[in-house]
């Protein structure tokens, strides 16, 4: 599996990563009303590829895509979504990987991660340590886990 960049995308290609995005936060147990109104935050939009963005596939179909943000302060991992068909097989990893080397070749430590508490183990598994807590953009009176993570390994 190898990490595609994607600079470029057509409104059906867009569409069908926002439903991978759905799809993967479905997979946590949310019920329906909740991913309804997750579908503007997890949207794909063309934005999206103005920064780091890469899929990666297996069996002829998107297995799972990440979004970096390079810009600001500190770099920020935006989305990191698998579809539920191929979690638990490296995707998740193969995407963080290459992220992180995005970020250092940008000369950034490390990144920010906003997490679906459901992910924190995830994360925490490839060294990501919580360093606080954010608003939810959809629930008002939610908190979210803030991870940092370092681009490179001690």
């Amino acid at each position: 599996m190898t990490p595609e960049r994607l600079t470029q995308a057509d409104d059906a290609t867009l569409a069908a990563l926002s439903d991978l995005c759905l799809r993967s936060k479905a997979h946590w147990g949310y019920d329906a009303q909740f991913i309804a109104s997750c579908r503007d935050v997890l949207r794909i939009t063309p934005g999206h590829l103005s920064q780091p963005l890469a899929i990666v596939r297996k069996d002829n179909a998107v297995a799972g895509l990440i979004a970096l943000e390079l810009g600001g302060d500190a770099p920020e991992i935006s989305k990191l979504f698998v579809d539920p068909a191929y979690m638990r097989q490296g995707v998740g990893t193969v995407l963080i990987t290459w992220a992180m080397e995005q970020a250092a070749r940008a000369g950034h430590a490390s990144v920010r991660i906003e997490a679906d508490p459901g992910a924190v183990p995830f994360y925490a598994a490839h060294g990501a340590v919580q360093v606080g807590e954010t608003p939810s953009e959809v629930i008002p009176n939610r908190l979210l886990p803030v991870l940092t993570l370092p681009t490179t390994r001690p």
